[in-house]
């Protein structure tokens, strides 16, 4: 099971992360997402656990609990859906400045 680690601190490393759920049970993976651009963690992470009986039990344990200054937010990671534009949301434009003052002053 993937299991969404969120409002992490930032300190935290993804061995840090993986020994906190190994008290439940195998963990396959653990990883900390980083900033590409900072290359500083964003505050979450995933886990992935191999029995889904352990991974429910960490979920109920961890989720809420204090870990280093931080209440933790643990739940089990939805599938990333395509994005659908909403209605009232214009489509995305290019052209740069152009563009920009071009669609500003008409």
């Amino acid at each position: 099971m993937n299991i969404y680690v969120g409002n992490l601190p930032y300190s935290v490393k993804s061995q840090e992360l993986r020994e906190a759920f190994e008290k439940f049970g195998q963990v396959a993976a653990a990883k900390v997402i980083i900033d590409r651009r900072t290359k500083r963690s964003r505050g979450y992470g995933f886990v992935e656990m191999a029995n889904d009986g352990d991974a429910r039990r960490a979920i109920a344990e961890l989720n809420g609990s204090d870990f280093k200054g931080r209440e933790l937010r643990v739940d089990e990671s939805q599938p990333r859906e395509a994005r659908q534009p909403v209605a009232s949301e214009a489509p995305a434009r290019s052209g740069g400045v152009f563009g920009f003052v071009k669609r500003l002053f008409g």
